[in-house]
């Protein structure tokens, strides 16, 4: 017995597989991760490229639309924008224009489009992160209640208006909206030109203006996490580390907040940052509705040139957000999923 126990002293700890390798599982995690992003914003500057040379229409006839023009001016505006040389010499333009951060030049502002995507992101990240932040909040709170009390009046309410809400079409829910408040909420912009030039009476001014798109966007929002959560708990409902809860005397408050919640939440972890990716891009036809200054509105507008230059800068911002977002999703899966880690 005595040399069992000095064997057991004596044997080494148990560790982590990574601490035994140095840590290099998870170095060589994160780098295929990092390798996998960046091979993912490589594709989508090349499709963006490529995508919106398949737009039908002439950039320069929609320029020059009823107004005077000779065939010699219309080359030497194609000539002055780079859309008459071939198409992988206006490719390693614009790869190169990447590196130096400049993303061209809008056809129809006539401005940096770069300037034009600093200029508009603070509105849409304000509009949809707000909406976003609200919906998180109500859908994960709904959908813990809703499976928790499974099959209830409660359960079959919210979830049948969550999934009429889901398919509902934005746009045409702002519309309704925009009749349905009869004036009492502004319509259009973000500013009122009569509003006072005081800190709070413009906040208050744009809170006002912020009413209408984003609730039209947090009652779609929503309505995804709620289903998300609430199927993600009901998947855990009858798991054995909940039956030993119970058996220890936990009262059901306790079991649902410290054991089954956390759980539930890992599968909506990659869905909340897949939105924070998106809240850079906004929704075009919200912000066209309510004609909301923000990258949405900017993407609505340039389709109509088509303001190649601007199309692609809009298009690599966005994308390049759901990839970094998406990355991040991942890593810190790792991190809270230890099932992740061992696999």
């Amino acid at each position: 017995m005595t040399e069992a126990l000095s064997s057991i002293d004596t044997a080494a700890p148990l560790v982590d597989p990574d601490e035994r390798r140095g840590g290099t599982g998870t170095a060589r995690f994160v780098a295929t991760k990092l390798a996998e992003a960046a091979g993912s914003l490589i594709l989508v500057v090349v499709l963006g490229f490529l995508l919106f040379r398949m737009i039908p229409g002439d950039p320069v006839l929609t320029m020059t639309r009823n107004r005077p023009t000779t065939p010699a001016l219309l080359d030497e505006l194609r000539a002055k924008m780079g859309v008459d040389k071939p198409i992988l010499t206006q490719f390693g333009d614009y790869i190169g224009g990447l590196f130096r951060g400049d993303m061209g030049t809008s056809y129809i502002l006539q401005r940096p489009v770069a300037d034009l995507i600093a200029e508009r992101t603070w509105p849409t990240v304000l509009l949809v992160g707000t909406a976003t932040l609200l919906a998180i909040a109500l859908g994960l709170w709904l959908g813990v209640r809703a499976a928790w009390r499974r099959g209830s009046f409660f359960d079959r309410a919210h979830t049948g208006i969550a999934l009429t809400l889901w398919s509902v079409p934005q746009f045409w829910l702002g519309l309704l909206l925009l009749v349905a408040s009869n004036g009492l909420f502004p319509s259009r912009g973000m500013h009122s030109p009569d509003a006072a030039p005081d800190f709070l009476s413009q906040s208050l001014d744009v809170a006002h203006h912020l009413v209408l798109p984003c609730f039209t966007l947090l009652v779609v929002f929503y309505a995804q996490y709620m289903l998300v959560m609430r199927s993600s708990l009901l998947g855990e409902m009858n798991a054995e580390y909940l039956t030993t809860a119970r058996a220890k005397g936990l009262k059901e408050d306790l079991v649902r907040r410290r054991h089954a919640v956390p759980n539930a939440l890992l599968p909506t972890v990659t869905l909340v940052f897949l939105q924070f990716g998106m809240v850079v891009s906004g929704s075009v036809s919200v912000e066209a509705v309510f004609s909301w200054p923000g990258l949405g509105q900017l993407t609505f507008d340039a389709l109509h040139g088509p303001d190649l230059p601007l199309l692609q800068g809009v298009f690599v911002v966005l994308a390049g957000a759901v990839v970094v977002m998406n990355l991040l999703a991942e890593l810190l899966y790792r991190v809270l999923d230890p099932r992740v880690r061992a696999a």
